[in-house]
């Protein structure tokens, strides 16, 4: 229950006549503290963790437009704390229960000045992270406002070793992660994950982000971060009108980076399920009409060696019956693919069919053989034309039996097209407050249909999957097709090995493993840089509950030893756990089916090989269970003999040690399912 304070209480006299007015909260373990101080009326904070200081006194605080600054001199007018602890199910994802814990400080903020304005400052601290956002109730000195810039700060304690990609770059965020002190940082995306001299792991992010634009975070100084909101064509930030409330800003806190990947902090941040009854999303592993456009196979644009087909579509409908797979993917069914899509956005139509593909006939022989379709949206960020049509196209889904559909927006820079009233082009962010706005318009449309969401080129995760479980998935970094056809050699070994602790603490990823044609036979200048093994190893290691097999039928058909792991892996987890951890080099993650009693360990390193000794005292003590070993042969490399795979099957219980040798480049995958009695 929230108890209101007296704020007398929480005033420090530093001489006659008090300057400063201080209240500070602790998590409940009372590792971190946060430290709030009015000093001469202006915001601070501070955190500390163990009595040491992991951000220094930093400040809040807001510029606005054609209005004086929300910055003080504030004085506090109210106090009210509370305390959290509950468990909550999810009704998907990589833990099924999960706790919230946590202490929370709401301050209450007014202005000194003649027509003083309301602010309040929430902090919530849970044992392994911090969140804190702004909220501006209904009040007669402020209605509507624009936000030119947000000031908030991050001082760090020290220069940090930090994994990060910039921001304001032409693609999004597909860049591969630096590695450098947070000194030589650019204006960077988040999260953005950091070691201390001390060995902690830090992460910074946000949560909750509703109608708002998101936070990149520029360097101030060497060791000060500030949050740069994404803006609008204009310039400006956020367009707001009370009551209205700032996303969550977020640090994430962990003894080692293991502890970053089963942090829930940002999805604790956000709103329960406003959905209601979602059993209609259903987790699921798909095949697709997709690689084999991006290693030049076939064409997304109509023409003789057109993908989408009504033959081609049921080759993959067949193979996925066959084999057990939920759902298929058909890109580049609908009008609007020809020439350069990616200039002429407004050419697609979401319901139009090429004539060499009948949707109807295709939708009827999938729901025959028992398998879902997937459906696919490319907007090319071109935003009214999508809208425009979005209604009609999602009824027309629900109709042919459609409750998945990935949706796309290719575009470089800003570049998302939205066209005014007065018929003005304007052109956007992917992160701006607009493409926020439109991302929710999409999700509450599509949730009305029973459709649940996969989004490409998307805008960052914040962990809205909560609240929208409709929302299961997305791009929103460097995936597999990057292998098939960029000119920089593709993703390196280490790419892998640094998602886990950086993007994919946001939420899933769609990253699409699975290749075995590792060596591209269409694209002999490209290449996956891996070994087949840690292809598989992926599935259990890169979360997301929408999983693709890849890579063509024909590849997997001719490996069905190999095959055989992605047809049992699950996506949809009872409990997920970290065995290894060193962000850029290796990585071990075990994970409990939700439906069995089986367990799956994926186990990856970067270009070099490694041994790793895997206790398995996370199965139930007291049973047996038969682990099915996919690894690396003895000679296998990623770069000289990437194909070689062991595999083997070995009786072991709780106080079992496997010995993991992963070849440079290489992994190692494990299914764990008990010994029948």
């Amino acid at each position: 229950m929230r108890r209101f304070l007296p704020v007398l209480l929480l005033i420090v006299s530093l001489a006659a006549g008090a300057r400063a007015q201080t209240a500070s909260v602790a998590s409940l373990d009372g590792s971190l503290v946060v430290s709030f101080t009015l000093e001469d009326g202006r915001p601070t904070y501070r955190i500390d963790r163990f009595g040491l200081p992991l951000i220094l006194p930093s400040r809040m605080g807001f510029e606005l437009q054609e209005q004086p600054p929300l910055v003080g001199p504030f004085r506090l007018i109210g106090v009210a704390r509370d305390t959290v602890d509950t468990i909550w199910t999810q009704p998907w994802g990589e833990k099924k229960d999960i706790r919230s814990h946590y202490h929370e400080l709401r301050l209450q903020l007014e202005e000194t000045s003649e027509r003083p304005r309301r602010m309040d400052i929430v902090f919530r601290v849970f044992d392994e992270g911090v969140g804190f956002r702004y909220e501006w109730p209904a009040q007669p000195n402020l209605d509507r406002f624009v936000i030119m810039d947000e000031l908030t700060e991050f001082r760090l304690a020290g220069d940090h070793m930090a994994w990060w990609i910039p921001a304001y770059h032409p693609n999004r965020y597909e860049y591969l992660y630096r590695h450098t002190p947070v000194s030589q940082l650019d204006t960077v995306h988040t999260p953005v994950t950091m070691e201390t001299a001390d060995g902690w792991f830090l992460s910074f992010h946000e949560a909750d982000v509703e109608d708002y634009a998101t936070m990149t975070l520029a360097p101030k100084d060497s060791l000060t971060l500030e949050v740069d909101l994404v803006p609008w064509s204009d310039g400006t930030r956020v367009r707001a009108q009370t009551p209205f409330r700032s996303p969550w800003r977020v640090l994430l806190v962990g003894d080692d980076a293991g502890e970053l990947i089963t942090n829930y902090t940002i999805l604790n941040l956000n709103p329960p399920n406003r959905l209601g009854d979602v059993s209609w999303v259903r987790p699921a592993k798909y095949v697709g009409i997709w690689w084999e456009m991006h290693i030049g196979r076939s064409t997304w644009g109509s023409g003789p060696r057109h993908g989408a087909t009504t033959e081609n579509a049921k080759r993959y409908i067949d193979f996925a019956a066959r084999h057990g797979f939920d759902a298929v993917l058909i890109e580049g069914w609908n009008v609007g693919w020809d020439g350069d899509w990616t200039q002429n956005g407004d050419k697609f139509r979401f319901t139009e069919p090429y004539p060499d593909f009948d949707i109807e006939e295709v939708a009827r022989y999938a729901r025959e053989k028992g398998v879902q379709l997937i459906g696919h949206h490319e907007t090319a960020c071109h935003i009214t034309n999508y809208e425009r049509q979005m209604e009609d196209a999602f009824a027309f889904y629900r109709r042919l039996g459609i409750h998945m559909v990935k949706t796309g927006y290719v575009a470089h820079g800003r570049n998302c097209v939205w066209i005014d009233e007065q018929g003005r082009e304007h052109r956007e962010w992917h992160h701006g407050q607009f493409m926020v706005r439109h991302h929710r318009r999409v999700l509450e449309t599509a949730a009305r249909y029973q459709i649940a969401i996969n989004a490409h080129e998307p805008v960052k995760d914040t962990g809205e999957r909560r609240t929208y479980p409709n929302m299961v998935s997305r791009e929103g970094a460097r995936g597999q097709e990057y292998n098939a056809w960029s000119e920089d050699g593709g993703n390196p070994p280490e790419h892998t090995t640094i998602l886990p602790f950086t993007r994919l603490l946001a939420g899933p990823m769609d990253f699409t493993p699975g290749i075995f044609d590792i060596l591209i036979e269409d694209r002999p200048n490209n290449r996956v840089n891996t070994t087949l093994a840690k292809q598989l190893a992926l599935y259990v290691v890169i979360y997301s509950p929408l999983q693709m097999a890849a890579d063509l039928p024909e590849h997997y058909e001719a490996r069905p030893d190999a095959f055989q792991f992605i047809k049992d892996v699950p996506v949809d987890w009872e409990d997920t756990r970290v065995l290894h951890a060193r962000i850029g080099d290796y990585v071990t993650i075990v994970r409990k089916d939700r439906h069995s009693d089986d367990w799956y360990l994926g186990s990856i390193t970067d270009e070099y090989g490694r041994t790793l000794q895997a206790p398995l005292s996370f199965l139930e003590p007291g049973r047996k269970y038969v682990a099915e070993i996919y690894r690396d042969a003895p000679d296998a490399d990623w770069r000289t003999n990437p194909l070689a795979i062991e595999i083997t099957r070995q009786i072991v219980d709780a106080s079992t040690v496997l010995t993991l040798r992963l070849a440079p480049g290489g992994g190692t995958a494990i299914r764990f399912h008990p010994v029948e009695e």
